[in-house]
């Protein structure tokens, strides 16, 4: 029988032609797992918002590829930089001068002659540290009237009959906080290098005093921030007495505030207490709950440039890469015009803006409603692809993520609220967990 025959015959067949089509759906489906699997394993830290810890082959680690372009310039310390090169000073604190007894050539006496000149080398070098005691004695008489016994009154900070000073007590706040150095390390440290002895009891209380005393400071920052006019905004899991908490941030370049919730959402911005009131630019990655607060917002267009990279990369679709070239050359621009001290070209702006709708146009050619995987006997909207969900982000919320190109006091990215987290986060890589809420 012929091929032609055959093909004649199973069309005629409706079992046949429904067993061909449940065959074919099942070839597709297949298909879209697989090409799922094959971009969640292609996953990393330049092309998802993995972070850099994740990336388990060498190859990514050691051979990353970046979307920063050569700048032609050596590497190094550039013309013109400021550097840190250790200068001589003029007023040293000690001077040794080293005498000339006899020629080096013929040995004979240079006791009598005058010095011409003077070769200097100077050495920076920090004195031994030795523990200074101050005793403060409080004067006691008696009145010679009504023959009260009167004492003189001891400053603020001398509390106790023996005690160690604000500097010491700062120094050790500092190694703990800010250094992450555990607290017997520090004890040691103090003990091997100053000589003095305490225990973490000592640091944990003078903690537990820097705490409160910051507490007007740290509603000063609330206000200042209330009154930036660009703010950032982000948060992170972390783990308080073994459960699951986020720490929140926001941030400019001066002032961060963070606050640890057990919530992730509005109920932890609310709490924080500067969102609410804040009427300025919000940059963040779009997590939803911020769009529930008033003020302008602005997205993170370095999270978007790693998706747009893993679209490019893993379903082969041009209009992701063609979008991260225009994100680039924005960028670019609106460096150039923040160095020159120069305004935004509104032609510019609006060649920027017609080259996104038509990159826009491009996507939606590239991701058909056919493409997108059916949804079998449940309720609710049929799911879209990672590259058709990327692509409604950038349609939906155009003039947040162009934000940066018509206000130079946008920046391109929430590198700044990012910055701050990291702290947090190399904490808990040390310490794992913070075993108390306070």
């Amino acid at each position: 029988m012929k091929r032609e025959e055959i093909l004649a015959l199973c069309v005629s067949n409706p079992e046949v032609v429904a067993y061909i089509e449940s065959l074919e759906s099942q070839i597709k489906e297949l298909n879209e797992r697989l090409l799922a699997l094959e971009a969640l394993l292609n996953q990393n830290s330049r092309n998802s918002s993995k972070p850099p810890s994740t990336d388990f082959s060498a190859k990514e680690k050691t051979n990353p590829k970046s979307r920063r372009e050569k700048s032609g310039k050596k590497p190094g310390g550039q013309e013109g930089h400021s550097g840190t090169t250790l200068d001589m000073v003029n007023n040293p604190d000690e001077i040794i001068e080293h005498s000339l007894s006899c020629c080096e050539e013929c040995g004979c006496t240079l006791e009598v002659i005058e010095v011409e000149a003077y070769e200097r080398r100077q050495i920076f070098e920090i004195p031994p540290i030795k523990l200074i005691v101050t005793e403060h004695k409080s004067q006691i008489k008696t009145c010679p009237h009504c023959g009260k016994l009167n004492k003189a009154a001891f400053p603020k900070s001398v509390k106790y009959p023996v005690q160690y000073g604000p500097n010491i007590l700062a120094s050790a706040v500092y190694c703990k906080n800010y250094q992450f150095i555990p607290y017997d390390r520090i004890c040691e440290f103090f003990n091997d290098i100053m000589g003095i002895k305490f225990c973490p009891a000592t640091i944990i209380k003078a903690e537990r005093e820097c705490f409160k005393n910051i507490e007007e400071f740290e509603n000063v920052i609330r206000e200042k921030l209330k009154a930036s006019p660009v703010i950032h905004c982000d948060e992170t899991g972390m783990k308080v007495e073994g459960k699951r908490h986020w720490l929140h941030v926001v941030s400019n370049d001066k002032y961060t505030c963070y606050l640890a919730h057990q919530k992730r959402g509005s109920e932890a911005m609310d709490a924080m207490g500067i969102l609410p009131e804040f009427k300025g630019v919000a940059v963040h990655d779009g997590w939803k709950s911020y769009n529930n607060y008033e003020c302008e917002h602005a997205l993170c267009n370095a999270h978007l440039q790693r998706e747009l990279t893993g679209i490019e990369e893993n379903y082969k679709q041009e209009w992701a890469k063609e979008m991260n070239e225009l994100l680039t050359d924005a960028k670019k621009y609106t460096d150039e015009c923040k160095e020159q001290i120069q305004e935004l070209d509104l032609e510019q702006i609006r060649d920027f803006e017609k080259r996104f709708d038509i990159i826009i146009m491009k996507g939606i050619d590239e991701n058909p409603v056919s493409q997108n995987p059916q949804r079998k006997g449940k309720r609710g909207m049929n799911p879209k692809t990672k590259a058709g969900n990327l692509l409604n982000r950038f349609i939906e919320h155009k003039q947040k993520i162009l934000r940066f190109l018509t206000d130079l006091k946008v920046p391109f990215e929430n590198n700044q609220a990012e910055r701050d987290i990291r702290m947090m986060k190399l904490q808990q890589n040390i310490s794992g967990t913070f075993r108390t809420t306070q």
